[in-house]
């Protein structure tokens, strides 16, 4: 009987162990979420704080974080409890950044050359490059199906369990057809990509193959994996999310995800540090970790005096999207997999560039042949659901109709984020759909809505 007691103790003991270890690591992932997100909220994008603190941070874990906003020195901090203080700053031209394995101090002493655009008014250009849209739509399209498509993703049906759609923005043939948005929010407003950002992670690293610093089936160029099995590690491997390497996607909890995202000063050397889990190209493995990897070796083929610059020269600025940011991490790398910012608008710009061939005014973007890579479904992914950071529509091999989105055409790809974030792009229908929100509790049928959206264009 006593051997059965302690038995039963010892099980008692290692579960509270467990759960307390997972408490403790949880609390700093909350206490950092709410921070960074209401640092950017409310510094880069001018929201009220309250509105932020209701919205994004009233429901489930976040809703037990308490967070202190310093308008003087534009920083939010973040507690649970009172305990697992996280702090996260704001600097202009760059955004939020979690303080993470360094000090505030070592952190605003960074230096980064920042580009400046040229000034323009892009209310007085017309669309793509300004906001002057055409004032009739095109001839043969369904203007009452359109709209019906637009109040079914604005339409809530349960109250509590709201799809939060912010904003609509549909561009076929080059044109706006339709925009919508929520109360609160314009074309001037702008939203988190989240996942999105990979798709401008796959943008940069296609303007650098064209440029000859970057070669996509060469084994990437990471020191510390030069002694083992990892050196057979592609950049075209980490693309497609094949790499092989050990990741843990997770985010309703502690994950190497969220230790990476929330705890690590430079996020892609911590997820260099990955072991090998399988050969290269054998597994899809749908990993944020990767992603920042490669924007680790994005940083180092363009040299830290150029870093800074290059991304808004070469491509934001480039395809019109002036209000795009994308927010560095404590060790000065852009989180290419989730920090980016932009208009509605702007989003459907960043669609455009791929649905014409990464070409825009004339000017070749993208290299030839690179949104054809993109959108060629890796091996490992068996539905054919992923590309080169995009998501793809392509169904599996043996099953074409087997589609994420069965009622969407084959064609279509996607950049998609957490809670909602969407940029569809349809070569076949020369269409762009832009969905934007904070769905948190309920989710936009984006077969139904997007299906919806083709009914209404010219048969």
């Amino acid at each position: 009987m006593k051997i059965i007691k302690r038995i039963v103790l010892g099980i008692v003991l290692l579960v509270l162990g467990y759960g307390i270890s997972y408490v403790w690591q949880a609390l700093p992932i909350i206490s950092a979420f709410g921070a960074k997100d209401l640092c950017t909220c409310v510094f880069l994008n001018g929201r009220d704080a309250n509105d932020v603190l209701k919205q994004e941070l009233g429901a489930g874990l976040q809703s037990l974080g308490s967070f202190e906003l310093d308008s003087n020195d534009s920083t939010v901090t973040g507690t649970v409890f009172g305990l697992a203080k996280r702090k996260a700053i704001y600097r202009k031209g760059l955004g939020c950044t979690l303080v993470s394995e360094i000090t505030e101090a070592e952190l605003r002493a960074q230096k980064m050359n920042l580009y400046t655009m040229a000034p323009v008014n892009q209310d007085t250009i017309p669309w793509p490059m300004g906001n002057i849209l055409k004032t009739t739509i095109d001839t043969g399209i369904y203007a009452t199906i359109l709209k019906d498509a637009l109040d079914f993703a604005f339409t809530e049906t349960d109250p509590a369990k709201p799809i939060n759609t912010r904003a609509v923005v549909i561009v076929y043939n080059g044109q706006v057809i339709a925009e919508r948005y929520a109360k609160g929010y314009d074309e001037y407003s702008r939203h988190m990509g989240w996942s999105m950002t990979k798709s401008i992670t796959n943008a940069i690293t296609g303007i650098l193959t064209k440029d000859g610093r970057m070669k996509v089936y060469d084994p990437a160029p990471v020191p510390q994996w030069q002694n083992d099995d990892r050196k057979n590690i592609t950049l075209h491997n980490l693309l497609q999310a094949s790499s092989g390497l050990k990741w843990e996607e997770n985010y309703s909890g502690p994950s190497l995800a969220t230790k990476m995202i929330f705890n690590k000063k430079d996020m892609g050397l911590y997820a260099m540090e990955s072991p090998l889990e399988s050969e290269p190209n054998t597994v899809f493995e749908y990993s944020s970790g990767t992603t920042n990897i490669i924007s680790r070796l994005i940083r180092d083929a363009i040299g830290d005096e150029d870093y800074y610059k290059f991304y808004y020269r070469e491509l934001f600025e480039k395809i019109g999207a002036r209000s795009m940011i994308i927010e560095p991490d404590a060790g000065g790398t852009y989180v290419g997999s989730s920090f980016s910012w932009a208009t509605a608008r702007d989003w459907a710009r960043f669609g455009l560039l791929y649905l014409n061939d990464g070409v825009v005014n004339g000017e070749r973007i993208l290299p030839q042949g690179w949104v054809a890579y993109t959108t060629t479904h890796a091996t490992t992914a068996k539905r054919g659901e992923y590309g080169a950071q995009w998501w793809l529509n392509a169904g599996g091999m043996d099953n074409p109709h087997n589609r994420t989105y069965p009622d969407v055409p084959a064609d279509s790809f996607q950049a998609e984020g957490f809670e909602g974030q969407f940029v569809f792009v349809i070569p076949s229908k020369k269409l762009v759909v832009v969905r934007l929100g904070l769905s948190q509790t309920n989710e936009l049928d984006m077969n139904q809505f997007v299906s919806k959206v083709i009914q209404a264009l010219p048969r």
